[in-house]
């Protein structure tokens, strides 16, 4: 058995992937707004807006425990709608020793990519966390969909 892993999973969003992707990259403390039963907080903690190098932290409820994470923004790809986030602190490095999210939001396509490295064998792969971003997920297309038809 392998400790590196690697997990995709995408969602059909209707209200087009440019939105999320401009939602990620420039107002991500809305998410809380959007989603506050699964989203607590987020902020900078380093850098004066969300770009490649700054740091930001999230807190989140996921399987009914309040968890916190520090991630680097590695990369953001305005052409292909894509930013990468390398987990640096938090209660996702207690079983994994290393953690990259990205998310691609291309044409009507919200995918989240996780790589991993599992820190032993009996470590579960990271399902449930997934299923957490498209719960997220969805419950931002619903917020948007709305505003577009608001319109």
């Amino acid at each position: 058995m392998g400790l590196n892993g690697k997990l995709v999973a995408s969602l059909e969003v209707k209200c087009g992937g440019h939105l999320f992707h401009d939602l990620y990259q420039t107002s991500c403390h809305h998410v809380s707004n959007i989603s506050p039963e699964k989203i607590h907080h987020f902020n900078i903690h380093e850098g004066d807006d969300i770009k490649a190098g700054s740091v930001i932290g999230w807190k989140f409820n996921h399987n009914g425990k309040v968890n916190v994470t520090k991630q680097l923004i590695e990369a953001i790809d305005d052409e292909k709608k894509s930013i990468t986030w390398k987990v640096i602190e938090g209660d996702t490095l207690e079983q994994y020793s290393a953690f990259t999210i990205t998310a691609s939001f291309e044409n009507n396509w919200a995918t989240w990519t996780f790589v991993y490295e599992k820190k032993t064998e009996d470590t579960p792969e990271p399902i449930s966390l997934l299923g957490f971003l498209l719960d997220v997920t969805k419950d931002i297309e619903a917020h948007l969909h709305k505003e577009i038809k608001a319109f």
